[in-house]
């Protein structure tokens, strides 16, 4: 047998290769039964095929549950591996157990010692799901103080006493900037090493290099699993010096998978009817989860749902329906897990936070619109893009596993055969399509040049210059060939944030409103706080027009956080319904905001407001948004400062249908045409006062 693959399980083979997943089987009159099953509803059609997924968990006890895992039967021989290599990877299939259940086992065998076990998670609502999970199973009451523990952004639930801790991987890399060999931990799992997120990404080359400096330097050593149900074993294993892999078999449910027919443009309208299809049919206590893009998108649909939900000739039980999304609140993501209730339908509503490690029981159908919101980043246009955009092969595969964790379930998928096969079969690796200026500016922190990291598959090296001039720009370093970062740059790097937001907070001592710019880049650092229901669109907008300004979104978004600070705590809630205000998400920047806080007071910047002189605010924003400008021009286009680009004001600013002579952008959002989104107007003279090196090198036209 090949000495790099053990097959737990089953029988030994010379070589495992974990495929996607199955392909779909296609019934004809050759294999199967005389044609493909046809079902038609509201004129979307769809054709049935089936994959095998994986169980989860039982209705019974939930010490038997985990006893009925297929990781738990194979524990003895997991860790014999896991004492005897010190890095090892762990393929099991979705549901098997090995996120919850292989901490545990190295924790009561003692493996790490007196270290640590550390988890990561690509996304928040994993990190904090598993957590309460694992510490129910080993009878702890999760917090500080207790054995296991979580840390996300803006929340950390450990203490001294924490061994099993769940976090975020852009967390753990930040902890590896105040210690780079990461000597807290002795076992380190990056669990779904698939996903291949930026950070997870920098991650693979953080800890590998942690492993072996600690073992040259004979300190404890590090032992690493890379822990997933779908990868490319042979590129994995490679990377991290030919490591062990081993495949962990589970126990499998049919997933009957449907496509459409015929291809739908509207897929929110399509999956809404679908939704309504099921809901007549099934029965109650068959939860649907259902994949869309992005929140505004969801709350648009959850919406409506409930709208039609009421009407007397809709067939099926009541419905509970709940949205989840990565910039919820942990506690209202937490209200998914949560039953229904007696005769009542759940509807799960989710980006694609709900594709891995989140389990969610009592799901039956899965509704895959086939899209996902993307940011992609072009060098050459030196454009940040967020645009919808079809999934890969692997996401949907892993989207139909959801239906699959208890029972035999059913994906319905609102895009045609020929469609799926024409997706790409991977998700392209973020690192190589994302801006690389925090990976840059973090890597500098730990003293390593981002052109000389050991990456596992290296991004584009014209977005990794594109990068480092953009820090040279901010004035985070001196030299764009050096690894030195400047005492401004090292302030930089101690914030979770895009680097351009870091020396916007770091500015403000400058023009004295440290407060305001708090306030504006934490309203920036999660989902949009308004609320504008379709069917009620023109009066959300009237019901917030006076807190708007002439001088753009960002001062706009600063009077209404100021009112709403204003009210007292009993009327929130209801102001936040009168001004159509999200105050999940208000509240959430308010959490952001008190944590950003927190680093500026270890960064010595001194509290100061700038009161009602709103150009402080604007000069302010300008230090760091510089390359950010557009400029009118006399077909009354907008064209971008830095690389020429046409854009347009985003119908939702309240600066649409003006046409002030410069704008400063947050982002651009690409749909038909390119959107600016988060625009405030500037003058001309600031640009000089500013940032007269950038404006030099660049043809800003003179004031007509």
């Amino acid at each position: 047998m090949d000495s790099k693959y053990d097959l737990l399980g089953s029988k030994s083979v010379k070589k495992f290769h974990l495929s996607p997943k199955p392909k779909p089987i296609i019934f004809n009159s050759k294999n199967g039964p005389s044609s493909p099953k046809k079902i038609k509803f509201n004129n979307t059609k769809f054709e049935t095929n089936s994959l095998s997924v994986t169980n989860g968990k039982s209705k019974i006890d939930i010490q038997e549950q985990k006893k009925k895992l297929p990781v738990f039967q194979k524990r003895a021989q997991l860790l014999n591996l896991i004492q005897k290599h010190d890095t090892l990877i762990i393929l099991g299939e979705t549901g098997s157990g090995k996120t919850t259940q292989i901490p545990q086992f190295i924790h009561s065998a003692r493996l790490q010692n007196n270290g640590r076990i550390g988890i990561t998670q690509p996304r928040r609502v994993a990190a904090v799901s598993v957590a309460i999970r694992v510490a129910q199973e080993m009878g702890n009451t999760l917090g500080v103080g207790e054995i296991v523990g979580y840390t996300v952004r803006f929340e950390d639930v450990t203490s001294k006493r924490t061994k099993i801790k769940y976090l975020t991987d852009g967390m753990l890399l930040r902890e590896a900037i105040a210690d780079k060999l990461l000597m807290d931990y002795t076992v380190l799992i990056l669990d779904e090493a698939h996903e291949r997120t930026i950070h997870t990404d920098v991650l693979f080359g953080i800890v590998k290099d942690a492993q072996k400096n600690r073992k040259e330097k004979k300190l404890t050593p590090l032992k690493v699993l890379l822990m997933s149900a779908t990868m490319d074993v042979d590129h994995f294993s490679k990377y991290f010096n030919n490591c062990q892999a081993v495949y962990l078999e589970g126990r499998t449910y049919p997933v009957n998978v449907f496509y459409t027919k015929t291809t739908h443009e509207d897929y929110q309208t399509a999956c809404i009817a679908t939704f309504f299809k099921i809901h007549r049919e099934a029965p109650a206590n068959h939860d649907v989860l259902m994949f869309l893009t992005g929140q505004e998108e969801i709350e648009a649909v959850a919406h409506q749902i409930k709208i039609l939900a009421k009407d007397p000739d809709v067939e099926g039980p009541p419905i509970k329906v709940c949205t989840l999304y990565a910039s919820q609140p942990s506690t209202q993501q937490m209200t998914v897990f949560q039953p229904a209730g007696p005769n009542t339908r759940k509807l799960i509503i989710s980006t694609n936070v709900a594709e891995t490690s989140v389990t969610i029981s009592g799901i039956k159908y899965v509704i895959d619109s086939g899209m996902v919101k993307a940011r992609t980043f072009h060098p050459s246009t030196g454009l940040d893009l967020l645009k919808i955009q079809r999934t890969s092969q692997e996401q949907a595969w892993q989207r139909t596993g959801r239906a699959g964790r208890e029972a035999e379930g059913s994906c319905y998928r609102i895009y045609t055969k020929a469609q799926f096969e024409m997706m790409q079969k991977t998700t392209t690796p973020e690192i190589q399509r994302a801006n690389l200026a925090t990976v840059a500016i973090q890597l500098l922190a730990l003293g390593i040049h981002a052109m000389r990291f050991d990456f596992m598959d290296k991004p584009p090296k014209d977005a990794v210059r594109a990068a480092f001039e953009q820090l040279k720009r901010l004035e985070a370093i001196n030299d764009i060939d050096k690894s030195d970062l400047t005492p401004l740059g090292k302030n930089m790097a101690q914030f979770p944030l895009d680097p351009r937001f870091s020396k916007v907070l770091l500015s403000a001592q400058n023009y004295g409103c440290l407060e305001e710019a708090l306030t504006i880049v934490a309203l920036m650092s999660g989902e949009s706080i308004f609320l504008n229901p379709p069917s009620k669109r023109e009066q959300a907008q009237t019901s917030r027009q006076k807190y708007c300004s002439a001088l753009g979104d960002h001062i706009t978004l600063l009077n209404i956080y100021r009112e709403f600070n204003n009210i007292s705590q009993n009327n929130k809630r209801s102001w936040c319904r009168d001004n159509y205000i999200h105050m999940r998400n208000i509240l959430y920047a308010r959490e952001v905001r008190t944590q950003l806080a927190d680093v500026c007071r270890r960064c010595e910047i001194p509290v100061s407001s700038c009161g009602s002189n709103m150009d402080q605010v604007r000069k302010c924003l300008l230090t760091g948004l510089f390359t950010n400008i557009a400029e009118i021009h006399k077909d009354k286009q907008y064209i971008t400062l830095d690389k020429r680009q046409v854009v347009t004001i985003h119908p939702s600013s309240v600066l649409h249908g003006q046409l002030p002579p410069l704008l400063l952008f947050t982002e651009v959002v690409q749909t038909t045409k390119c959107y600016l989104r988060g625009i405030s107007t500037i003058e001309r003279e600031w640009l000089d006062e500013i940032v007269p090196n950038y404006i030099r090198s660049h043809n800003i036209r003179s004031k007509d």
